[in-house]
């Protein structure tokens, strides 16, 4: 199967169909007009991928279908990828077909970006890296102005840092985040914004406390806890909480509470099922929630968060998958109704589609 095929001519009759098979799947629940989020038709994202392919003294860019995993197809550009990769991916091959020690079984690159300019590259081997690895890799990073990882098994090499700092405008403050190599990151920065502002629009007026599971980096908390008196966050992933807590302090939030705790464990706590030593120190007595606010794995809500979710007034739920949205919906149904929905396109030309539903309490 060929590599789509990018053209921003198509992309508004593919977003619309998208648009209206949102419409078909949500019509049972009588789901408002939903506000649309387009992405840039080029160079939206700011991770990327790639293979390596090897063929005599040549290393090309990669890319396999599938259905034919063994058949590479060879790419010399990537136009979803942001400009600053797009820029270092020519300079990169160049470099590494230069040097012997940069590109002997070098198996795999990965590419982040930020919407702030800010550059990692990631080299993945399948050999031990060594001190003429090492040497020819700090070079290179001087060379490309990049934070630079060398990975193998057992081995990570970092030349620079192994994060960056995004920076970016909304609603009249700037954002700042620490985005950890090998951790999660919204991979459509223009979408991530919009998808923070429309999030922000339906909390706007709600106050009280709000609970969230799932936060991450702290994404969505950096943007939501000023409209809230205090907000408990969740995550499970310890570099991620880690990440969050950088992230509140550089942000100056401080009505934030962390807790490394699955979104079942969190349930089992808020109905005094059991006690966790991760909640010491954390009176949740004192909580008045009034909002949920949900970004959950494409598997959606398991039951217990389901039954969590259902003593809320408000619930704000963000969802990378649509058919599990639609089954988490009809389990709410009986006690809240679609107030506000959205769609957000972060992956144009794909299938893919993130939604934004708030479900109020009838």
């Amino acid at each position: 199967m060929p590599l789509p095929v990018y053209d921003p001519a198509e992309y508004p009759a593919q977003l619309a169909h998208k648009v209206s098979q949102f419409k078909r799947d949500f019509a049972a629940f009588d789901v408002p007009e939903p506000a649309v989020f387009p992405s840039a038709p080029l160079h939206y994202r700011l991770r990327a991928e790639f293979r390596m392919w090897h063929q005599g003294e040549r290393v090309d860019y990669a890319m396999f279908d599938p259905a034919e995993p063994k058949q590479p197809i060879v790419i010399e550009d990537f136009p979803p990828a942001a400009e600053a990769i797009s820029a270092v991916m020519p300079r990169l091959r160049e470099r590494l077909q230069q040097s012997e020690a940069l590109k002997r079984r070098l198996f795999q690159v990965e590419f982040l970006t930020t919407l702030s300019g800010e550059l990692m590259i990631v080299l993945i081997y399948h050999r031990p890296l060594d001190e003429a690895w090492e040497a020819a890799a700090r070079v290179l990073a001087t060379e490309l102005a990049v934070q630079l990882i060398g990975r193998s098994r057992k081995q990570k090499i970092v030349i620079g840092r192994d994060w960056l700092l995004e920076r970016f405008e909304l609603d009249g403050r700037e954002l700042s985040y620490q985005q950890v190599e090998g951790s999660f990151t919204q991979p459509n920065g223009g979408v991530n914004r919009q998808m923070l502002g429309w999030a922000r629009a339906q909390a706007t007026d709600i106050g009280g406390d709000l609970l969230e599971l799932y936060c991450g980096n702290g994404n969505f908390t950096i943007a939501l806890a000023p409209l809230f008196g205090r907000v408990l966050a969740t995550e499970v992933s310890k570099s991620s909480v880690q990440a969050a807590h950088y992230n509140l302090a550089v942000n100056g939030v401080d009505n934030v509470a962390m807790v490394r705790m699955s979104s079942d464990e969190i349930s089992g706590a808020l109905a005094r099922e059991r006690e966790f030593n991760r909640m010491q120190g954390i009176d949740l007595d004192s909580y008045r929630f009034t909002t949920l606010f949900v970004d959950p794995p494409r598997s959606g809500l398991d039951a217990p968060t389901l039954a969590l979710a259902a003593g809320f007034d408000h619930i704000l739920y963000i969802s990378c998958s649509p058919q599990t949205l639609q089954e988490n919906v009809a389990a709410l149904q009986a006690t809240h109704a679609v107030a506000a929905a959205a769609v957000f396109d972060q992956f144009p030309y794909t299938h893919h589609l993130e939604c934004g539903l708030l479900l109020t309490r009838r």
